[in-house]
């Protein structure tokens, strides 16, 4: 049976119901949860080795994503290409690259993240890498939340795109219906 990420995404339940805070402060019905497909190694791999497949022909030297939902994935697609892996985490709220990983300039580097929505943590980390003089070629994901933009400098590409509705706080009908907002990855309420 052939493996098709609509139904590893259905049959894993990322796509959550309910009314969550985003990172990026709006407010949504919708949460894509991609850690519920990455928890799975046949899952992860398969998205890796798909996501590989759309970077094929760029010569990647370096694939590095940002942590935490970044990281399974990035490491399965330089899995696929069989080049190294790296990947940054903030430290006192800057992207970082810690752990004594170092990209050498003119490294050809493909970032990778599960869900891209705004893009922020991948232009960070973009920008920590130019400072590195390292040759940022392209950004995938496996879903692609901007609603058609790349907002990125470089090409993007996702393996599908959802389109989810956000709002802000104050036009926030789940807020006006007095349905609690929880922010994902907690249990409980969030402000906001």
């Amino acid at each position: 049976m052939s493996w098709s990420l609509q139904e590893a995404i259905e049959r894993t339940g990322v796509l959550k119901q309910g009314h969550f805070l985003l990172s990026s402060g709006r407010h949504s019905a919708q949460y894509m949860q991609c850690a519920q497909l990455l928890q799975y190694p046949h899952d992860a791999g398969k998205a890796g080795e798909a996501i590989a497949e759309l970077f094929r022909d760029e010569a990647i030297d370096v694939v590095v994503g940002p942590a935490l939902g970044g990281v399974i994935i990035a490491h399965e697609v330089a899995r696929a290409l069989g080049v190294r892996c790296l990947f940054t985490e903030r430290k006192v709220g800057v992207m970082e690259m810690r752990r004594g990983f170092a990209v050498k300039p003119g490294e050809r580097v493909l970032v990778i993240e599960d869900v891209v929505t705004t893009g922020g943590s991948v232009k960070e980390v973009i920008a920590l890498l130019e400072e590195m003089q390292a040759e940022v070629v392209a950004v995938g994901s496996i879903v692609d939340r901007t609603g058609g933009h790349n907002p990125f400098a470089c090409p993007y590409h996702a393996l599908t795109e959802i389109k989810i509705e956000s709002y802000t706080p104050e036009e926030c009908p789940l807020c006006r219906e007095g349905i609690p907002v929880v922010k994902p990855g907690s249990r409980t309420p969030a402000k906001g």
